[in-house]
């Protein structure tokens, strides 16, 4: 029986440190010949609080996040370790996206994040999405400092 991990998903955020998330969530899923899932969700809570926004400006945004991974994924999809590679971008308020948008509809055995060190004030405003996961998932997580 192969108790190793079957889907991990990586929740990228678009900072300096994905790059580093990615590779690390790349090696996990091919040790385990899992399924690996990219999910990056843009935050629309800026927008909402403007009014209106723009459909081209989420487009013009998933692009850039598309193209940030773009040689990591075909990395990715090369390796025959790794049986199965998704891209899911979504965009609305972070946590809620994340949660049902994507951890619900892929349920993975594994979740990791980065650890984006917010400064304690922001982090006061904002919460932490590693700690969200750890109180509202079901699976393991894995946040990679």
């Amino acid at each position: 029986m192969n108790e190793g991990y079957k889907t991990v998903f990586v929740a990228l955020d678009g900072t300096e440190q994905q790059e580093f998330v990615m590779a690390r969530a790349m090696k996990v899923a091919a040790n385990n010949h899992a399924k690996f899932v990219i999910g990056h969700v843009i935050d629309s809570t800026a927008l909402e609080t403007a009014g209106a926004y723009p459909v081209d400006l989420i487009a013009g945004l998933e692009e850039a996040f598309r193209s940030s991974i773009a040689e990591q994924l075909e990395e990715a999809k090369a390796n025959p370790d790794i049986p199965e590679v998704e891209v899911i971008v979504r965009a609305g308020r972070i946590r809620e996206t994340l949660k049902e948008e994507m951890l619900d509809v892929v349920k993975p055995d594994l979740v990791l994040c980065g650890a984006r060190g917010l400064s304690s004030i922001k982090y006061a405003l904002l919460g932490s999405i590693s700690t969200f996961l750890l109180r509202n998932t079901d699976c393991d997580i894995l946040v990679v400092k």
